[in-house]
């Protein structure tokens, strides 16, 4: 049984706004932005996301030390459990400071950051 489905990948970038309206040409989509935050649809389904990252620094490639700068969010219907399941498979927590908010924020195995949202 999974624990989660794949929601958006969110990419770190100084102007989400301009940097979804790249990307929504490329893929013939549409763009919504609020605040610091900026989606890409295509038929109406969400299929980037873009955040406003301070001090961004672009990633190199390919480079073994520097960051490729993105995130996967997961859905989950139930937070404590799926959260028990990502440990359990080898997850690290990265913010703890929030448990009320609908999100938490996780390092795979490898460093790479993902987000538990709950829908």
């Amino acid at each position: 049984m999974a624990l989660a489905e794949i929601d958006v990948v969110v990419l770190d970038c100084p102007d989400p706004g301009a940097l979804a309206g790249f990307y929504a040409e490329v893929l013939g989509g549409s763009v919504e932005v609020e605040d610091d935050w900026a989606d890409v649809r295509v038929d109406g389904t969400r299929v980037l996301a873009f955040q406003a990252a301070p001090g961004h620094v672009a990633p190199r490639w390919p480079a073994g030390d520097s960051s490729q700068q993105f995130h996967v969010d997961f859905r989950v219907a139930d937070l404590d459990a799926a959260e028990a399941g990502v440990l359990a498979l080898g997850a690290k927590p990265l913010d703890t400071t929030d448990r009320s908010r609908g999100w938490r924020v996780f390092a795979d195995p490898a460093g790479h950051p993902f987000c538990l949202c709950k829908y």
